[in-house]
C-alpha cells in the first residue's frame, strides 16, 4: 500500500495498493511483464500526468494507462482522437505504469516505507472546483481547421480502406478456392442502383398512403355494415345471372353438368 495526499493541507491519506504486473509471455503486448507497475484504487482526480510524475523518481516512465477494470491491453496502431471518443472518469480506477527498466518497478513497491506523496504540488498543481471547470469548459471549444483536419484524414483513410476491399473482391470475383468453390458476390451483369433520397421519400409516402387507405377501411360500423350488405347483393345478383344463364342453357339443350 502506498499512501498519497492530494495537498499537504490534507489529514487522511489515500492508499495506492501497486504490485508488479505478472501475466504470461504475449499475452499482454501493452504492458510487458517485469517492467510494467499494476495500480489499484486510482481517485478520479490523479490523471496519467501525475501518476507519471509520482513514480518517475523511482526510474524513466515510458508509460501510464488508465483503465475502469483490468483487462488484456493490446498496443495502440494510431493515437485516439482529440475531439472524438473521450470518456468521463467516474469513481476510482485502475492504472498500468510502464517503466524503461524493471529496476523501476521493484522502486515503486519500495516507496511503501516513505511518507504520503503529494498529488498537487506548487510547481504542479491539480485543478479543482471553479478552475477545473473553467479549463473543462475551454477544452471543449472545437477549432474548425483541426477538426475539418481529422476529419478529413479519417474520410482519406476510409476510402483507402474502401478502395483495397473492392480491388481485393473484384481480384477474388469467380477464382475458386482450394476447396473448388467460388464465392458469390452480389456484383452482377446488372448491378442495382443505390437508392437516392428522392426515391426512399417516394417509397415512404407510397406506404404512408397505402397504411392510410387500409386504416380508413371501415372505419366506422355501419361503414363495415354497408360493405358486408353491399356484398351480398352483389353475390345475389351473380347467382340470379348464373340461373338465367342456365335456364337458357338448359332450353337449348347445351348444359351438360355430367
Amino acid at each position: 500500500a502506498l499512501a498519497v495526499k492530494f495537498a499537504e493541507r490534507q489529514r487522511s491519506p489515500h492508499c495506492l495498493l501497486v504490485k508488479e504486473h505478472q501475466v504470461r509471455e504475449g499475452a499482454d503486448t501493452a504492458h510487458p511483464a517485469r517492467r510494467t507497475l499494476f495500480v489499484l484504487n486510482v481517485p478520479p482526480y490523479c490523471g496519467p500526468d501525475s501518476l507519471s510524475r509520482l513514480f518517475s523518481r523511482c526510474g524513466r516512465v515510458q508509460s501510464v494507462d488508465i483503465c475502469d477494470k483490468p483487462g488484456p491491453g493490446e498496443k495502440k496502431d494510431k493515437l485516439t482522437s482529440k475531439f472524438f471518443d473521450h470518456k468521463t472518469v467516474k469513481g476510482f480506477q485502475v492504472a498500468y505504469v510502464v517503466f524503461r527498466k524493471p529496476a523501476g518497478v521493484q522502486a515503486a513497491k519500495a516507496l511503501s516505507q516513505e511518507g504520503p506523496l503529494l498529488i498537487s504540488t506548487e510547481s504542479h498543481p491539480v485543478k479543482t472546483g471553479i478552475s477545473k471547470w473553467i479549463a473543462s469548459y475551454e477544452a471543449s471549444i472545437v477549432d474548425p481547421k483541426e477538426l475539418k483536419a481529422e476529419v478529413d484524414a479519417y474520410m482519406q483513410d476510409y476510402d483507402k480502406k474502401v478502395a483495397e476491399e473492392e480491388a481485393k473482391a473484384a481480384k477474388e470475383e469467380g477464382v475458386p478456392d482450394e476447396e473448388g468453390w467460388v464465392k458469390v458476390t452480389r456484383k452482377g451483369r446488372k448491378p442495382g442502383l443505390p437508392r437516392t433520397e428522392a426515391a426512399n421519400l417516394r417509397v415512404l409516402e407510397k406506404e404512408k398512403q397505402k397504411r392510410a387507405r387500409k386504416e380508413l377501411l371501415n372505419f366506422y360500423a355501419w361503414q363495415h355494415r354497408e360493405s358486408k350488405r353491399e356484398h351480398i347483393a352483389q353475390l345475389r345478383k351473380k347467382f340470379e345471372e348464373d340461373k338465367q344463364r342456365i335456364a337458357l342453357m338448359r332450353a337449348q339443350r347445351k348444359f351438360r353438368p355430367y
